[in-house]
């Protein structure tokens, strides 16, 4: 399976660079180059998406952020607010290779007990799954495809 492997996200035109075998792009949120991983591209995929297709602005999505659960710090892959500063998405990245299981959602539901945030999304770069969680009943229900911003 190739690095930069084809994803059923829309192909985007990275600054991809290549040293000793080894793929950088230019993350424009982050305003620096990085190394790729499996787990980046499908990211930087998502990134785009989120920002292309869906509308999100650009200035109110955070990449890897910091947090801590349990005493233990942790790291969301994307952390969207909205115009308020409320956290409207949370986003678990997964590297193509790694099935989208009951674990993924139960790590996305553990960084949620922090974060609190009405709407999650888990991809592998092939696969995505979207819910919207009731706070207020303590429910949650899986969405067909992600809100576009203006509705989240």
């Amino acid at each position: 399976m190739s690095l930069l492997q084809p994803l059923n996200l829309p192909p985007y035109p990275f600054k991809i660079t290549e040293h000793e075998g080894q793929y950088s792009l230019f993350d424009e949120l982050r305003k620096r180059t990085i190394i790729i991983t499996p787990e980046e591209w499908v990211r930087q995929h998502f990134v785009q998406y989120l920002i292309r297709q869906k509308n999100y602005p650009k200035t109110l999505i955070g990449l890897e952020g910091g947090m801590k659960l349990h005493g233990t710090a942790r790291r969301t892959d994307i952390l969207v607010r909205n115009n308020q500063g409320q956290k409207v998405l949370l986003v678990e990245c997964k590297a193509p290779s790694v099935a989208i299981t009951q674990g993924v959602f139960d790590q996305v539901a553990r960084y949620n007990m922090v974060h609190k945030v009405p709407l999650l999304a888990v991809t592998n770069g092939l696969q995505h799954y979207y819910c919207r969680i009731d706070f207020v009943n303590t429910r949650y229900d899986f969405l067909e495809e992600l809100p576009e911003y203006a509705t989240v």
